[in-house]
């Protein structure tokens, strides 16, 4: 598959991510564990984008997954890592990141 023949990395807004993950969708925090601690979206599961390759596996596959980090650049990279290497489909990158997330002032924690 040459590389112009890759679909887009599925994209979702904040809002559509707060809706999916009250309708059970699992939402990944991907920053590292400074940020974390800082704030983060109730809700999420901390999995660092530099520890991918320890917990990419133990992803269920019978729901959808939400991926964030501070403005959508890492998670960005690994929806497309989930995507084209371990074959996911239902996995959307939150465009905007927490940062977004929290200038709609949707609910975060500390």
């Amino acid at each position: 598959m040459q590389q112009q023949d890759l679909p887009p990395i599925p994209e979702v807004s904040p809002d559509l991510a707060a809706e999916m993950l009250s309708d059970g969708a699992l939402l990944i925090d991907v920053r590292e564990i400074d940020e974390w601690q800082e704030t983060r979206i109730g809700g999420a599961e901390f999995k660092p984008m530099s520890g991918i390759n320890s917990w990419y596996a133990d992803l269920p596959q019978d729901r959808p997954i939400v991926v964030y980090c501070h403005s959508g650049a890492r998670s960005q990279a690994v929806v497309k890592a989930l995507t084209e290497q371990a074959g996911m489909t239902d996995v959307h990158n939150m465009t905007g990141g927490i940062k977004a997330w929290s200038q709609l002032g949707l609910d975060l924690e500390s």
